[in-house]
């Protein structure tokens, strides 16, 4: 607790001792620069008593005279004459003038209002007219307008003859005209004394010499400016005079002048007090600072939290709020020393309110200025703060507004359209009268539509957004309509593409667990069968006193069932590697025909022995692509066991190699002996087999292998079935 009194102490110290500094950055030019007799303020009194004095005393002139110096120029005439455009312009618009008033009278049968306003219609033509005849007409005229310029300038004498009485009794002057003699003053000289025995340093505050007064001449800053009198007494200004000006002792302490000059003694006393003691108090706080004050600040810790919840531009705004209502409380304490006030209780309580409310700003910011100086050695985390205020999502709202040109410029248009409504309907309340119409007719024929239109698309975007939340939920239904091609028109077609590719995601979902279930199933059934003759024929070749014969039956039913089931799993093995690609390809140049030729040899013994009649259809010359021989060869491998599996007895098998442009095709067709299914691509599925009751030898890998295979050497392998007739398309790049 007695912390927290030492901090409240010390922000009264500290907001006491800148105010001070303060004070002496806004008023040393007031107070610190030079006495009262260089400060503005007093020139401005000085000026204005010589202005005044230039107009009351050294060239005034009988209102009389003045009107007689009047003189009006050829220029003066002619801008009389056309100020309002030509004779015929002005003619014309005096008729205009007139033509609605007289048209009114005449409908409704008043003659005489007729008669009159006809009559002041032909007089003012007849006036303009003879402006265009005469330049004495429009001097006269001119003349007149200068004597009522010259009447108001006395007029406006009048009004400022009280304040040139009060300066007059605070200055004292003594000038002569070096011409005539004739001497201005207004100091009452006793017999045998001169005016030197009056403006002295002794008799005077502050005096002056001057030496060409009539130089000094700023009537239109301090009075009102008229330009006909300025123009005649500017013309008369052409004598010497000289003299000197004080500011008299003997004048009176209520005069404004004084009373000035006292209270600017008694500012500058007060404000080189306060300036003293708000260094001392500045270093008081110093040294109380010093204690306690951290400890107080971190007090406040348990508000850092809440305060990180504020965005960190609003924090900053918050800090400046805070700083700007500081200085401004702090330029209310130093207005109670700067300026001398009479009512001291008033004083002091003014002092005491704006000196507390000075601390409580000064501490707040203090707090909310150790709070942000976490930021001071992680600038991360002042970078990623940075790119949450209000301003960083401001701009990326403005951004991603415009990601979609489209809808950023609509939306650009339609709100300056509103607000150009709003404008001209503001407008119309402030003009009032028939504009109501106007305004009505505006929204009637564009804010209507444009309602109906926003409300049309609102429509339409509640519809795709209704579908997507449905689609969302798993419910796919019907297409969205596609209506234009508005960004939300382009947003429904994607939803549309969106659920058709979940709809066949799903499907292909489905396709995929039914192969899986059928791939462990028949991996389970094919991989069983071999391994259960190897154990039933190695658990009958244990039986005692076995004959060779039967024996050596058994270890041939072994061999080949091992081979089989090596076979199955090296099939397996290799299928998986082509699948997830983690096999290395040796691509060199190889000649197609050929490597067709020893795949045929390897199976020539099985097709002879078949009833198949083979068809081969090959190109005189070489053929050559750039490929892994060994692996392309396995694809011609696998062909063309299945076609000795498959291929229906006494059937031709036709195989064909050609070079297409860049590419070589290679086709293998052939007739089915078992009836294939539906779904041609099921055919690469691993374990797929053509013969559904899986009587074969095959490991059903085959095909999955060499499609796998020709899409490692970017090529396709695809199959076509039309009926009983099996096609396959081997396509690959030709080495060029």
């Amino acid at each position: 607790m007695k912390s927290k009194y030492v901090f409240a102490a010390w922000v009264l110290l500290m907001a006491f001792g800148l105010s001070g500094i303060f004070s002496l950055l806004t008023n040393s030019s007031r107070y610190v620069q030079g006495n009262y007799f260089q400060s503005q303020e007093f020139n401005s009194q000085m000026d204005q008593f010589i202005a005044m004095l230039n107009v009351y005393e050294l060239y005034g002139m009988p209102k009389a005279e003045m009107k007689k110096q009047i003189t009006v120029t050829d220029e003066e005439i002619e801008e009389h004459r056309t100020r309002y455009g030509n004779l015929a312009e002005q003619i014309s618009n005096i008729r205009m003038q007139y033509e609605d008033q007289i048209q009114v009278a005449n409908d409704t049968g008043n003659k005489a209002v007729e008669a009159v306003l006809k009559k002041e219609r032909d007089a003012k033509v007849a006036d303009i007219t003879e402006n265009f005849k005469s330049d004495e007409y429009v001097r006269a005229k001119v003349v007149k307008e200068k004597e009522k310029k010259i009447d108001e300038f006395y007029k406006g004498l009048q009004s400022y003859q009280r304040e040139f009485n009060n300066l007059e009794g605070a200055f004292k002057y003594y000038l002569k005209d070096n011409a005539t003699g004739e001497v201005y003053t207004n100091l009452t000289i006793s017999k045998g004394k001169t005016a030197s025995d009056y403006l002295n340093k002794k008799e005077m505050y502050y005096l002056q010499d001057y030496e060409n007064l009539q130089n000094i001449y700023m009537y239109e800053i301090f009075m009102p400016f008229n330009e006909v009198a300025e123009e005649i007494l500017r013309n008369h200004k052409d004598r010497e005079v000289t003299g000197q000006i004080g500011l008299s002792k003997h004048a009176s302490e209520k005069n404004s002048v004084i009373m000035n000059y006292r209270d600017y003694q008694k500012g500058q006393t007060l404000f080189f007090g306060y300036l003293l003691t708000s260094i001392a108090t500045l270093i008081a706080s110093y040294f109380l600072g010093k204690r306690k004050l951290a400890t107080v600040v971190g007090s406040f810790d348990q508000w850092k939290p809440l305060y990180r919840k504020i965005p960190l531009d609003v924090r900053a705004g918050i800090l400046l709020t805070t700083l700007f209502f500081l200085l401004l409380s702090m330029s209310l304490i130093n207005q109670q020393f700067v300026y001398y006030h009479e009512n001291f209780f008033a004083n002091v309580i003014d002092l005491i309110v704006s000196l507390i409310v000075a601390a409580s700003l000064l501490a707040f910011a203090w707090i909310q200025l150790s709070f942000l100086s976490e930021y001071r050695n992680d600038w991360p985390k002042f970078e990623e703060e940075m790119k949450k205020t209000i301003v960083a999502k401001s701009y990326h709202a403005i951004v991603n507004a415009f990601f979609i040109k489209s809808i950023g410029f609509q939306l650009l248009i339609l709100l300056g359209i509103v607000f150009a409504m709003g404008m001209l309907f503001v407008a119309v309340l402030v003009a009032g009268g028939g504009h109501v119409i106007v305004i009505a007719f505006a929204f009637g024929v564009v804010n209507l539509p444009l309602f109906i239109l926003i409300m049309s698309k609102a429509g339409y975007l509640n519809k795709v957004l209704t579908h997507t939340e449905e689609l969302a939920a798993g419910n796919l239904g019907a297409n969205i309509p596609v209506k234009g091609k508005s960004a939300i028109a382009r947003h429904a077609a994607n939803i549309n593409d969106l659920r058709t590719a979940v709809n066949v995601s799903n499907k292909e979902q489905a396709k995929s667990e039914r192969l899986k279930t059928e791939l462990i199933t028949n991996v389970s059934h094919d991989l069983r069968t071999p391994l259960t003759s190897i154990i039933t024929y190695t658990e009958l070749l244990k039986t005692p006193d076995l004959d060779q014969e039967d024996q050596a039956s058994y270890i041939e039913i072994l061999d080949r069932k091992s081979k089989r089931l090596k076979v199955l799993i090296d099939d397996l093995f290799e299928a998986t590697k082509m699948a997830s690609g983690n096999i290395d390809l040796h691509k060199e140049k190889v000649d197609i025909n050929q490597l067709l030729q020893q795949a045929l040899a390897e199976h020539n013994e099985a097709l002879s022995q078949s009833s198949l009649q083979l068809r081969v259809t090959q190109p005189d010359h070489s053929i050559y692509v750039y490929v892994d021989g060994q692996k392309l060869w396995r694809v011609f491998d696998n062909l063309i066991g299945n076609i000795l599996k498959y291929a229906l007895e006494n059937t031709r098998v036709y195989i064909s190699v050609k070079a297409d442009q860049n590419q070589v095709v290679l086709l293998f067709k052939n007739i089915t002996k078992y009836e294939l299914g539906d779904d041609q691509g099921e055919l690469f599925e691993r374990f797929k087999r053509g013969d559904q009751s899986r009587h074969t030898e095959g490991s059903g890998l085959g095909l999955a292998i060499a499609k796998s295979i020709i899409d490692l050497h970017g090529g396709s392998l695809e199959i076509d079935v039309d009926g009983d007739l099996f096609k396959v398309t081997i396509t690959l790049d030709q080495y060029a």
